[in-house]
């Protein structure tokens, strides 16, 4: 099993930064350009951030979902156009269309950008954010109807007529024409009782967020427990940002500088925010730094500071290339394969990961078809 490495594309802005955009600067295009160091996530700077990755190495990068970006379907299968090799992580969340009309969208994306999509299925934490859709369904009846979603949706993908009969979905005679071929691999997450199970029947890769070793093992260990029951093999894969540099101390720098950016009354606001959310995820996430600035690395290189703002993935492996490279390491024994990795900003640290950490990973025999560079070109004086 060697490692696999996916990057994330910032659809609701981007910046030098570690405040979401999303939640504390005005939801205008106009607005956002002209706010210090955030950048707009016009379809031009996507597509760099889109095109570094490719050349960098990475296998995907993943798109959110969300009433706070751009929408994933629309905007990867335009920044497929701009890319070659690239796969596209697409985020979505189940129950607010139709699975038959899903499935059918995946297999013309899939011919569209000749098999280039990815799914991860995002069933929703948040109750208002979730009513912004319409949706007002409770925690564990999300996951319910995630589950015979994902039902319909594989076997609308066997190409003939398909009859579900559920709590949630009456599906007679489902059919997509064209089967995407290949089946789009689903990525799923969830650390709730709700959520495991879901995860065991459905899941192709098993997503957790960056917390230290010991507890993404009881994770690992329960999922796969219960997909054994399911008579199912499950792959896993985490979900963290980044902050690599050529020695620890500027890397560290990097996250202190980070950190000395946020005032108390935005951590206030953001903690107040995210403590409303019924994610048992965030609530580990949140657990892991208790609001307070002390104490932030929470395991060798893993530091918890990005989750004082930002709701979802709140760690960072943090250090020299050869640091972050053995934290990736020590995740991979426990077997992580899949590694969705992020940086403020996300096309610098594309750079900074791909041309330092990627390399150490190659060396230690954990990716395979890493680029080596372009050679060094010495000018003759002519």
């Amino acid at each position: 099993m060697t490692v696999r490495l996916h990057w994330f594309l910032p659809t609701g802005g981007d910046g030098r930064t570690l405040v979401d955009r999303h939640a504390y600067a005005p939801n205008d295009i106009g607005a956002a350009r002209k706010l210090s160091g955030v950048r707009a996530p016009d379809i031009e700077y996507l597509a760099q951030i889109a095109k570094a990755a490719e050349q960098l190495g990475f296998e995907a990068v993943l798109t959110p979902t969300g009433t706070w970006c751009e929408d994933a379907w629309l905007t990867t299968v335009a920044l497929a156009q701009h890319t070659e090799r690239l796969k596209f992580l697409v985020a979505f969340r189940p129950g607010l269309i139709s699975p038959t009309l899903a499935a059918q969208m995946a297999a013309t994306y899939q011919r569209v950008t000749r098999g280039r999509l990815l799914l991860n299925v995002v069933t929703g934490g948040d109750s208002a954010e979730q009513r912004r859709f319409g949706d007002r369904l409770d925690h564990d009846r999300r996951y319910a109807r995630t589950d015979e979603f994902l039902s319909v949706v594989r076997g609308v993908w066997r190409g003939e007529p398909y009859d579900f009969h559920g709590s949630h979905y009456q599906v007679d005679g489902g059919l997509t024409a064209l089967p995407p071929d290949p089946l789009p691999q689903l990525f799923f997450g969830g650390s709730s009782a709700a959520a495991g199970p879901v995860a065991a029947r459905h899941a192709d890769v098993y997503l957790t967020w960056g917390e230290p070793p010991a507890q993404v093992k009881e994770k690992i260990d329960w999922i796969r427990s219960l997909a054994e029951r399911e008579g199912r093999e499950v792959r896993f894969g985490i979900r963290v940002h980044t902050i690599s540099r050529d020695s620890s101390a500027e890397a560290w720098a990097t996250a202190r500088r980070l950190l000395d950016d946020l005032d108390p009354d935005t951590i206030a606001a953001a903690q107040t925010a995210l403590g409303r959310s019924e994610s048992v995820g965030q609530r580990r996430m949140l657990a892991l730094h208790g609001g307070s600035r002390d104490e932030l690395e929470i395991h060798p290189n893993l530091w918890a500071g990005v989750g004082l703002v930002r709701g979802g993935a709140g760690t960072a492996l943090v250090g020299s290339h050869a640091e972050v490279a053995d934290l990736i390491e020590e995740y991979h024994q426990l077997g992580v394969e899949h590694f969705v990795l992020s940086g403020y900003p996300h096309l610098e640290e594309a750079y900074w990961f791909g041309e330092g950490v990627i390399p150490e990973l190659a060396a230690r025999g954990l990716v395979e078809g890493a680029r080596s560079g372009a050679p060094v070109l010495v000018g003759g004086g002519r």
